[in-house]
């Protein structure tokens, strides 16, 4: 078996891992400053440090790169979700949807270009705008999974994935007021806000014991 050949005591490929995260830091820290319109080749290359070559040794065009740091972020937002719901394994229900929210806010405030790329205007980008789509839909798949269990015996499955749609479509777009400076408040206030809202829906989905003020 042939040895990977090093140079400055990394490999080949770790090389080209490294410039490839470069290069999307690059982009990610581009898009955060001015929309994704603003993210070209040359420019992340020039922010990264790298000549052009190496923008195509890890993507095609610029269209796959906008692709690959959108769906960074993407990840690291669900992931942040999922891990806070998780956190709250047997908790009543409305706890793990506030749980579910905070995760996801703080992650925004800790890193706020995930806000930018997830929540910035993407139009006259195919690839954005369907993404931001398809986000809406997965998001509210899984909060509909993990619901199920705590639902009525008798509630409408149909009925009640509409009424998690509308509410995730609801929370991004609140989400994305926030971080415009469209509407006013903390954090905190956008936890309760969805928290307020959830109990609302609990209301009409959860057993009376599972709704809590």
């Amino acid at each position: 078996m042939t040895r990977a050949q090093t140079w400055g005591g990394r490999t080949a490929d770790e090389r080209r891992t490294d410039r490839r995260e470069r290069l999307m830091a690059a982009a990610t820290e581009i898009w955060a400053d001015g929309g994704w319109a603003s993210v070209t080749m040359r420019g992340v290359c020039a922010k990264a440090g790298l000549i052009d070559r190496y923008f195509y040794e890890s993507f095609a065009d610029r269209d796959e790169l906008l692709v690959a740091v959108w769906d960074r972020a993407r990840d690291r937002v669900t992931s942040s979700m999922l891990q806070s719901v998780a956190a709250q394994a047997g908790a009543p229900p409305l706890d793990a949807l506030r749980s579910a929210v905070r995760g996801v806010l703080d992650g925004f405030v800790q890193e706020p270009s995930r806000a930018q790329i997830l929540f910035g205007d993407h139009s006259g980008s195919a690839n954005l705008e369907h993404r931001r789509h398809r986000l809406l839909i997965d998001v509210a798949d899984v909060m509909v999974e993990i619901g199920m269990q705590y639902l009525k015996s008798d509630v409408d499955r149909r009925e009640f994935r509409q009424s998690v749609l509308m509410g995730v479509g609801g929370f991004l777009e609140l989400v994305a007021a926030w971080r415009a400076g469209v509407i006013e408040g903390s954090a905190d206030d956008i936890v309760e806000q969805v928290s307020h809202f959830g109990a609302i829906l609990g209301k009409y989905y959860l057993p009376d014991e599972d709704i809590s003020s």
